[in-house]
């Protein structure tokens, strides 16, 4: 335990050693502390801050004291800072990579691309700007659309992909003149403090600030009055409360929550390479992700085919600790999560379905060569055929590798049952009839819709959820747009009567 404050001079220059709060550009300790666990080894992380209400307010008045100055910076310097923070987190991509491996679970390999691909993203977001639009011009009057910075922002980063999303949140805010209080996950908060850290280096002090905490911190920032805006990535649930939260102050508010992704095979792919891509984006990052392809539509004309070479790829992918070479999954990243699939599996038992992969509900199978006595989340890619259309695998989202795979014969009726959720996140159809992937495409309920990939993403397209899976969008001008206020201007060069 350490006494709240900044940190001694001695403690400063930027390592991955120690890991604070930042608030108004200074590191700063805590009363108390805790960590997280490596989910690959049963090992406790660092320690980290748990921050307190006094810390918040701390933090969210650095954020409205630097508002107006960042607000007034023209677009092009918050730019510039904002590339600057990115060239440096990819500089540092090996130290990051491996903090992510070690706090997250994912193989060396996907850190790594986690890291470019977030800034990727937020690069490609920068190549838009919005300015002030001349919407009318005439008979001596003006009227102009202009955006305006909200506010406070409050960025609640989830576990999956901890520092692709605190960099998108942070670009988004930062570049449209917003200060913000970032909070990363409970699970996950160790590459989340140290962007922020750096984020010092190129930011005004109180422009970006970061908070560890446990679970009574989000809650106090979704109802915290200094607060403008949140933006919450997370499970569906969860977002339902944020919003109620969020209602009681009117914050603007942006979820992007969980999904039940379909993907619709068509009778005339090419098998053994769609299998594949099957394989990859449903199993990634253990199943992880919030449009990974969770339920799939085969055509049952070519249903034994599908399934054969869907498990013999899936057979080959390798699971287990991401610092060893040639994994393609890591554990489930919390023990929460690893509980919470696990039920999924004996649900499956229970009901209905075949197991076909996988399957295996025996706890703690995988153990850390180096660490004896130690165990990870590990759980083996399991698949299921033709369960129940009303059973829990097909309804719910397990966010683990369990993949439950169903046969459908004409068009109307897989549009329809791939429809049929609350959700509608992503999506996706595969065929070699493009006409036809199209015309199902266009009639799916999701946010965004694929046609022969998946995960496929752009800083500068839109991004969100239909129906349970959020509200808002992130990325592309839509997205920028959310964090602004849209204020009419209204000029006349001359007073004239009305009467």
């Amino acid at each position: 335990m350490s006494n709240r404050g900044p940190v001694d001079d001695r403690e400063q220059g930027f390592t991955f050693r120690h890991f604070r709060n930042i608030i108004d550009g200074k590191p700063t300790t805590t009363l108390e502390t805790r960590f997280s666990i490596n989910p690959s080894t049963g090992e406790s992380n660092a320690p980290v801050p748990v921050s307190t209400k006094e810390d918040l307010d701390l933090a969210v008045s650095a954020a409205r004291r630097a508002l107006k100055g960042w607000a007034a910076t023209p677009w092009d310097e918050r730019k510039d800072a904002l590339l600057k923070l990115l060239n440096a987190v990819v500089e540092k991509k090996e130290e990051f990579a491996k903090l992510l491996v070690q706090e997250q679970g994912k193989p060396l390999m996907f850190a790594l691309s986690e890291v470019a691909a977030g800034a990727r993203e937020v690069q490609a977001l920068m190549t838009i700007k919005l300015e002030d639009e001349v919407i009318v011009e005439e008979g001596g009057r003006k009227v102009i659309r202009r955006y305006v910075p909200i506010g406070v922002g409050g960025a609640i980063v989830p576990w999956n992909f901890p520092l692709a999303i605190m960099l998108q949140k942070i670009g988004h805010a930062v570049l449209t003149g917003n200060t913000v209080v970032c909070k990363p996950s409970p699970f996950t908060p160790y590459t989340g403090l140290k962007v922020v850290e750096l984020a010092q280096q190129f930011f005004p002090p109180g422009v970006v600030n970061v908070l560890s905490g446990d679970d009574n911190l989000g809650p106090w920032m979704t109802s915290h009055p200094g607060i403008d805006k949140i933006s919450f990535t997370g499970s569906s649930a969860t977002g339902r409360k944020v919003m109620e939260s969020c209602s009681k102050t009117l914050k603007r508010v942006t979820l992007e929550l969980g999904g039940k992704d379909p993907a619709i095979i068509l009778p005339d792919v090419d098998v053994p390479l769609v299998a594949a891509q099957i394989a990859f984006y449903s199993f990634f990052n253990s199943g992880q992700i919030c449009i990974a392809t969770k339920r799939i539509y085969v055509h049952s004309s070519i249903a034994k085919e599908f399934t054969t070479a869907l498990v013999s790829v899936v057979k080959g992918l390798k699971v287990g600790d991401g610092m060893k070479e040639g994994m393609f999954m890591g554990p489930v990243n919390n023990s929460m999560q690893y509980e919470k699939v696990l039920g999924f599996i004996e649900d499956i038992k229970k009901t209905s379905g075949d197991i076909i992969l996988g399957g295996d509900t025996k706890r703690f199978r995988y153990k850390a060569e180096d660490q004896e006595g130690r165990s990870g989340y590990f759980i083996d890619p399991t698949i299921v055929f033709n369960p129940d259309e009303n059973s829990k695998i097909m309804r719910e989202e397990p966010f683990g590798p369990v993949l439950p795979v169903v046969t459908w014969d004409n068009d109307e009726e897989v549009i329809r049952r791939a429809n049929d959720t609350d959700m509608g996140l992503g999506a996706s159809v595969w065929g070699k009839d493009l006409e036809r992937a199209e015309r199902i495409a266009r009639q799916i309920e999701a946010g965004s819709v694929w046609i022969n990939q998946h995960l496929g993403g752009t800083g500068v397209a839109p991004f969100g959820g239909w129906k349970g899976s959020g509200i808002g969008v992130e990325n592309g001008k839509e997205g920028l747009a959310g964090w602004c206020n849209v204020q009419s201007l209204f000029i006349r060069g001359e007073i004239k009567s009305v009467l």
